[in-house]
């Protein structure tokens, strides 16, 4: 795969960060609103938004379905905040009738750390990325309180809440790598894809 294509899932959140970073990395990077074009893409990123509201808008778009087959289908995607609530199997404290794309064994409670005013940053040891730590920026995060025997935990904070996490070609962080020109994330999602 000389030039992966990847996807950005563009309903609503922080896409054209994320546009941005795969961009610079190499990737072609396109904003997917349709089955058409999430049939187009090798890998998706799943941006930090609203989760209820992405999930709503997945529905009305008829993206819901195709999104779940072509996850059960190891297509890889990586989910920032809002991105890791919908790709884990379960959330506690979701919206009335909010639903997830699934695919990580994982359980995940929203805005774990409190509303916007309890936004923090911190630096995190993630070890599969390599020496350096990540900046990481923290905004109404969710964080991981259950996960199956195949979830890889990638980093945590010192009170050991999962923040990152990885169960074969997917990825999740609580966390919003795009906002502090940290890429690395992104370059495991494109390795994926090229070994895909």
């Amino acid at each position: 795969m000389a030039r992966p294509r990847a996807g950005v899932l563009a309903l609503q959140g922080d896409v054209r960060e994320h546009l941005r970073v795969l961009t610079l990395l190499g990737a072609e990077a396109v904003p997917v609103r349709t089955p058409a074009e999430l049939a187009s893409v090798d890998g998706l990123v799943v941006p930090g938004g609203e989760s209820s509201v992405i999930d709503k808008l997945s529905r009305a778009f008829g993206l819901f379905q195709p999104l779940r087959e072509r996850i059960a289908e190891r297509m890889p995607v990586y989910g920032t905040c809002a991105g890791l609530i919908l790709l884990a199997d379960r959330i506690t404290d979701g919206a009335p009738g909010q639903q997830t794309f699934g695919g990580i064994d994982v359980t995940v409670q929203r805005n774990a750390f409190g509303g916007q005013v309890d936004s923090f940053e911190t630096d995190l040891d993630v070890p599969a990325l390599g020496d350096r730590p990540v900046h990481a920026v923290f905004i109404r995060a969710p964080r991981v309180t259950q996960a199956g025997p195949g979830v890889e935990p990638l980093a945590t904070l010192e009170d050991g809440s999962v923040v990152a996490v990885r169960q074969g070609t997917l990825l999740g962080t609580a966390f919003h790598p795009e906002m502090t020109g940290e890429h690395r994330f992104h370059a495991l999602l494109l390795e994926l894809m090229r070994a895909a």
